[in-house]
């Protein structure tokens, strides 16, 4: 029994000191692969003309049934489908992006049921260079009886890569610079790249018009009075990395 006792004791006394030695050996490794590194982020903008303009759509109608408001708002959509396809345009240009069928309650009456709302959400993309068609565009929606909530001057898929490639370049070269000024301030000299990451890339629309919550069909004047008058200007594409360098 004291044999065993005593062989258990020592395979303790084996297994800790393994485990010390391979801390040890971690820590060392850990500790030489931070030691002369320095920290550096890049930033960088690309300014960018938009190539796309889009108009978003916004159709509410109400029914005392959740099928009277959606056969209201299928109607006023299909009138604007046939109006946008009058245009020139494909009737698989004007996208759905929401569509949605929701009660109404008058809670001062104890949550008594009004009606039924049906929203339906679409837009409209078209090339810059046919700007000019924007106004037709919302007579379209406003003969239809839908109404305006945005217009945005925007970047195709295509042209947002472009751009944030060359973002992500400049901002990749802009740590760069910092890290070797930063060695050049120490006596040393930059060594290999020890890891990189891509903290940040921002792209936002450039919003010509958006509608406040009570403008409806009634705002679609200004929308087409903001959206004839204004020309694009270039988008910011911004992008933010880190990185870390070996100091030799």
């Amino acid at each position: 029994m004291a044999k065993m006792e005593k062989s258990v004791q020592i395979t303790l006394i084996i297994a800790i000191s393994v485990l010390i030695l391979a801390s040890i050996v971690i820590g060392f490794f850990v500790s030489s692969s931070v030691a002369n590194t320095i920290k550096v982020d890049g930033q960088a903008t690309s300014k960018i003309s938009p190539d796309l303009i889009t108009v978003y759509f916004d159709i509410e109608t109400t029914g005392q049934t959740s099928q009277a408001a959606s056969d209201a708002n299928s109607l006023i959509t299909n009138n604007l489908t046939n109006n946008i396809v009058t245009l020139g345009f494909s009737k698989d240009e004007l996208k759905t992006e929401n569509f949605n069928i929701y009660p109404e309650y008058d809670y001062n009456n104890g949550q008594k049921l009004i009606d039924y709302k049906a929203t339906n959400s679409l837009k409209i993309e078209l090339s810059i260079q046919n700007k000019d068609k924007v106004g037709s565009i919302i007579d379209a929606g406003t003969n239809a009886g839908a109404g305006i909530s945005y217009i945005n001057f925007e970047l195709t898929p295509q042209l947002q890569q472009t751009a944030k490639a060359q973002a992500i370049g400049n901002a990749s070269a802009d740590a760069k610079t910092k890290a070797e000024a930063l060695a050049n301030g120490f006596n040393k000299k930059l060594g290999r790249l020890v890891s990189v990451s891509l903290d940040q890339f921002n792209y936002n629309p450039w919003p010509i018009y958006a509608s406040s919550v009570s403008s409806g069909i009634a705002g679609n004047a200004d929308a087409k009075r903001v959206s004839t008058d204004i020309t694009p200007s270039n988008q910011e594409v911004s992008a933010s990395v880190t990185a870390v360098y070996k100091l030799i």
